[in-house]
């Protein structure tokens, strides 16, 4: 009982081995992040459509949620870029230009992913995590990158912008090229090489705050916002206060899909980030508890008229490369943020929006991995297409139907590979007893009269007629076939299907006269043969034995048969006188 209490209650575990030495980088990694998430979350929000205080409070309130139920030590919590895109899309259409309204469905969202997250914890669905493939993921990232990049565009070159999807903002921008404002592209491109130096020689460190400090300051000497320079304006100070999101503003067909695509993101980024971290520190990572950390941290966000928050690497690097030893460090940051909402939005009202555009920019370049691309096309062609749909579904569709397109992806391209799995056809390697597939090792003998073959795939519905096609085509290009023997270690797992093939099999061999064998089989795919009244057709004896072995006696009883009939052959000539 006391352990099942611990795992449900994180807290207790890491409090019980609390370290006094802890305490100081704790401390240290809360400031840490709570400077870096003050510049990220301002332009999250503004990514959202969402006032700029509002990614303060996600950053402050989520935290305090994941820390209390979360199963990381150093994964942190806050507003990600997919998401306050995936948002701004999803929203927007749904608020139909009220702001009022259009901040309640936010929340809204933000309870519907902490009521889902419960659900899957329930239903233990961690599996989740398996439906998006790391080249599906990959191609993902580079598509909400882009998608991404491509919104912040129009804010470093002073422009309006405009458009739907990638494409179309990239048509809008060429238009508007021409009405560039040139101070405004100066402020964003200095913020991006600073930026950029920051992250290549200060790793760790404030940089992002320090930029905000630099603008601001520059803005309010030299007079931009009376320049016509787009800047973040008043930011209300003070807390948030605590309400219960207005329930009622959407239909359920409305809301699920965005909270569905909302979790599934959030959960595989936090999830990922959380195990590199749990790797690196050892110890365990409970994928299942990960479900409750990001449902209270989404929980408390919603409380605070916030938006969806997730895991996400770029924070908790700064987190753990800042020294965090226990989520106390996400505590720290809490706090810290609200003394800055207290006492600090006044020093923000003068940070031009360009600044804010270049710290998405130097947030999500690195999304677009095109060494990992090239290294597909490279290594395997069909990862490289499972990448390169969800980049182009997400360039045209969006973040959410991208998201979700690429989670459909992923479940066909493992059903495409299952319904093609390879057989191999054996050989004996010269001067050895030992067999191989010929179509690897070309150098093997081939077997007389006997077709081997070893299907490297469970056999189920949608790849038994295949294996089928394929060896009744090697028995039909052979003329001497006498025994086909099937090997199943390779096979761990068997359907009604799979053992309705090998029955059709062994009737389309009896037919023709052919002896027809199973070896290799494992425990499960045993039972289902015998349970399916393959026994009455074939030597259960040879179901265990190894393909070799069998192999072997084959060879010995068509030597010995040969033997034979040379004996008798020079048995039945004449004598020598």
């Amino acid at each position: 009982m006391k352990s099942k209490v611990t795992a449900f209650f994180p807290p207790l575990t890491w409090l019980a081995g609390y370290r006094a030495s802890w305490l100081r980088p704790d401390v240290i990694a809360g400031v840490t992040l709570a400077a870096y998430a003050i510049p990220v979350s301002l332009a999250y929000a503004a990514l959202a459509g969402l006032p700029p205080q509002i990614g303060i409070y996600g950053y402050m309130l989520g935290g305090i949620g994941y820390a209390l139920l979360g199963s990381s030590r150093q994964l942190a919590v806050g507003p990600t870029s997919a998401i306050s895109l995936m948002i701004a899309a999803t929203v927007s259409p749904l608020a139909a230009g009220d702001a009022v309204r259009y901040a309640q469905i936010a929340s809204l969202a933000a309870v519907a992913v902490a009521v889902l997250c419960l659900i899957a914890w329930i239903f233990r669905l961690s599996m989740l995590v398996r439906l998006i493939s790391d080249s599906i993921l990959v191609g993902f990232k580079a598509g909400a990158g882009l998608t991404i990049i491509m919104t912040q565009l129009p804010s470093l070159f002073g422009v309006a912008g405009g458009g739907h999807n990638f494409f179309e903002r990239l048509i809008k921008l060429a238009g508007q090229l021409g009405s560039i404002h040139w101070i405004v592209l100066t402020i964003g491109l200095v913020a991006i090489l600073l930026l950029l130096l920051g992250e290549r020689f200060l790793p760790g460190r404030p940089v992002g705050l320090t930029v905000v400090a630099l603008a601001i300051l520059v803005a309010t000497i030299f007079g931009l916002p009376s320049l016509g320079i787009p800047v973040t304006g008043n930011i209300p100070s003070g807390l948030p206060s605590l309400a219960v999101p207005t329930f009622g503003l959407l239909e359920f067909d409305e809301l699920f899909p965005l909270a569905a695509g909302v979790l599934l993101l959030a959960y595989i980024e936090g999830v990922s980030a959380a195990r590199s971290f749990a790797a690196k520190h050892g110890y365990p990572i409970d994928v299942r508890q990960e479900f409750l950390g990001l449902g209270a941290a989404n929980l408390a966000v919603s409380l605070g008229h916030g938006y969806p928050v997730a895991g996400g690497l770029s924070q908790s690097a700064v987190n753990d490369q800042a020294g965090a030893k226990t989520p106390l460090a996400l505590i720290i940051c809490s706090a810290t943020l609200a003394i800055c909402l207290l006492f600090l939005t006044g020093l923000l009202t003068n940070l031009p929006k360009a600044v804010l555009a270049a710290i998405v920019f130097t947030a999500v370049y690195k999304l677009v991995d095109i060494a990992a691309l090239v290294r597909m096309w490279r290594i395997s062609r069909i990862d490289f297409y499972a990448a390169a749909i969800a980049l182009v579904s997400v360039l045209l569709l969006g973040i959410l139907k991208g998201i979700l397109l690429a989670a459909l992806a992923s479940i066909l391209l493992l059903l495409a590979r299952a319904s093609q799995p390879n057989v191999a056809f054996l050989g004996r390697l010269p001067g050895t007893g030992r067999y191989a597939d010929s179509a690897r090792n070309p150098d093997v003998e081939p077997l007389a009269g006997v077709i081997a073959f070893r299907p490297e795939a469970s056999l189920l519905y949608i790849n038994a007629e295949t294996v089928l096609e394929t060896v009744l085509a090697r028995v039909n290009a052979s003329q001497d076939t006498r025994l086909v023997v099937c090997g199943l270690s390779s096979s761990p797992f068997i359907d009604l299907a799979g053992a309705k093939m090998l029955h059709d099999l062994h009737g389309e061999l009896a037919s023709r006269g052919i002896a027809f064998q199973i070896v290799g089989a494992r425990g499960q795919v045993r039972d289902v043969l015998e349970a399916d009244g393959l026994a009455k057709k074939t030597d259960s004896a040879n179901w265990t034995r190894r393909m070799d072995s069998v192999l072997s006696d084959v060879k010995a009883g068509s030597t010995r048969a040969a033997q034979l009939d040379l004996d008798l052959d020079q048995g039945s000539r004449p004598a020598r006188g």
